[in-house]
């Protein structure tokens, strides 16, 4: 609600550039896919080395 709320404010102010980002935002959104399904399996990753590294304390409990 916030980035609807400032792209109307950047809409009044200058409309040209909001409708730019309007037109980019899509764009970019798709070029940082990837690094989110990279960031993902990353977490994933380090979760899986913290649980086996955790599991014999788990096992003392």
């Amino acid at each position: 609600m916030a980035a609807f709320l400032l792209w109307l404010i950047l809409l009044v102010i200058c409309w040209p550039l909001a409708i730019l980002f309007l037109i980019l935002y899509p764009l970019i959104w798709l070029l940082l896919l990837p690094f989110r399904i990279l960031g993902f399996a990353v977490e994933g990753a380090f979760g899986l080395v913290r649980g086996l590294f955790l599991l014999p304390s788990r096992l003392l409990r």
